[in-house]
């Protein structure tokens, strides 16, 4: 691996690239649009229009709308106190088709009841979502049957439409489009990097980067651009599918490579991998069952919300949380594990060290924007449909992509094979160089390792002269 023959300026350099890379994306996020577009209804009320229907246009839309939705906020006089109260709300959306006719999308009403949640000001109501659009423009119906119920005078209730940007929608496709063009030169030239050699000969770090960047080239969607020609829920939902088998085949990765680096010789499927994949198959199953369930329901029902109307949500959420949890205990112990057993070993230690650092910075930095983009409430009941419309401008969408992207192409490069590697290779049929013919697991890698190839290349032509010599 390229990781051998990187001296301490190589390796500082790589991670200032990766930096320069990654702030270069998030740059250009912050000059981009933002994400979400916003449309506000605001309506005055007073007793007599308290009960009636609210009869509510959305603006034009267009396919690079892509989602639509409509929430709430209902305004109380000032009061000190909270107020909890759930609402009974009903819902008819109806399509604008050309001809001005306005037939139901999905041919019913829907009833559900809402939280009303007050302190200081009332939270905001998801009325509707929808996750594609079959039409130009929408008319939704909206009453409130609970209302003149509250203690409270209701001054004002706000309407407000949400859809993605346009603009946005024009700088998600060609950022996919070029995170998939670069993934997929990424994942030739580190295939045919390794052609000459035989996959015994490949160590856990490079046959994971052969499964792990396909799995890129799927997070980063090239199907992506069906979502703006066909009306369907199922691009969409094949683009959650690649984003949740790539996320999971990280983790993966980590669990495999931490107690790979540690395990020598044959790792049996029984006890080696079969741990890992009900773990992490655990988390998959959950988050995948999650998505297609709300876009499922959604498809049916859009005034759907899995957090609000299904009773099987917290059980479904603890589990996640104790999967979760496992995962990270697991993983915790096999570092602190691999780096007490392997410390004293300078070849195995690189690898650790390396390996550990990257990970470590891409971890902050996600922790970091995860924060950034939902502040304090990371760990409530978001769901969703719900995580969408949090996004504030470009940079957070741009930076999760390119993060996970720069880390795939650094951890790529540094575990190609190196320049050399091919003479290394070609001796290993001599029975003379059988040293060679050890896994990089078996090697001691000196300090000196900048000198090392060089020295042992001319320490084995001078043994091989020697022995023909005297034969």
């Amino acid at each position: 691996m390229r990781l051998y023959t990187l001296s301490k300026r190589h390796f500082v350099l790589v991670f200032v690239v990766f930096f320069v890379c990654f702030g270069l994306t998030v740059f250009i996020g912050i000059a981009g649009p933002n994400v979400i577009e916003t449309s506000v209804a605001r309506t005055d009320l007073n007793n007599s229009l308290k009960l009636k229907p609210f009869n509510l246009s959305s603006p034009p839309l267009s396919t690079y709308n892509q989602q639509l939705w409509l929430t709430c906020i209902v305004e109380l006089d000032q009061h000190e106190g909270s107020l909890k109260k759930n609402v009974t709300m009903t819902v008819k959306v109806l399509g604008v088709v050309k001809d001005g006719s306005t037939p139901y999308v999905n041919n019913q009403v829907h009833n559900r009841t809402r939280l009303l949640s007050c302190a200081q000001k009332c939270s905001e109501i998801i009325v509707a979502h929808l996750g594609y659009l079959n039409y130009t423009q929408y008319n939704v119906f909206v009453s409130f049957e609970d209302l003149n119920k509250l203690t409270y005078t209701i001054q004002n209730i706000t309407f407000t439409w949400k859809t993605y940007n346009p603009t946005f929608s024009q700088v998600e496709i060609w950022f996919r489009f070029v995170f998939v063009v670069l993934t997929f030169m990424v994942t030739c030239l580190f295939a045919h990097s390794l052609r000459k050699f035989s996959m015994r000969d490949w160590g856990i770090e490079q046959k994971w980067m052969s499964i792990l960047l396909p799995l890129l080239l799927l997070y980063n969607d090239p199907f992506f651009p069906l979502s703006f020609l066909v009306n369907s829920w199922f691009p969409g939902m094949l683009d959650d599918l690649f984003q949740s088998l790539f996320l999971c085949a990280l983790l993966l990765f980590w669990l495999c490579v931490y107690h790979g680096i540690r395990v020598q010789g044959e790792r049996k499927c029984l006890t080696f991998y079969l741990p890992k994949f009900f773990i992490v198959g655990l988390l998959w199953l959950a988050s995948v069952t999650l998505g297609i369930w709300q876009t499922v329901n959604e498809v049916h029902d859009p005034t759907y919300q899995y957090r609000v109307d299904t009773g099987n949500f917290q059980g479904m959420k603890i589990f996640f949380l104790v999967v979760a949890a496992a995962y990270i205990l697991y993983l915790l112990f096999l570092i602190v594990r691999a780096c007490s057993e392997l410390r004293n070993m300078p070849y195995v230690d690189l690898r650790l060290k390396f390996l550990t650092a990257l990970t470590f910075v891409v971890l902050v930095i996600s922790i970091v924007i995860l924060y950034l983009r939902f502040g304090a409430q990371v760990l409530q009941d978001n769901f969703v449909a719900e995580l969408s419309t949090h996004y504030q401008n470009s940079a957070e969408f741009l930076s999760f992509y390119g993060l996970l992207n720069f880390y795939l192409y650094t951890l790529a490069f540094v575990y190609s094979p190196s320049k050399n590697a091919l003479y290394e290779s070609q001796l290993k049929d001599n029975p003379a160089f059988s040293m060679l013919n050890d896994s990089d697991d078996d090697v001691i890698y000196g300090s000196d390792y900048e000198e090392m190839p060089l020295q042992n290349g001319q320490a084995i032509r001078a043994k091989y002269k020697e022995e023909s010599d005297s034969d």
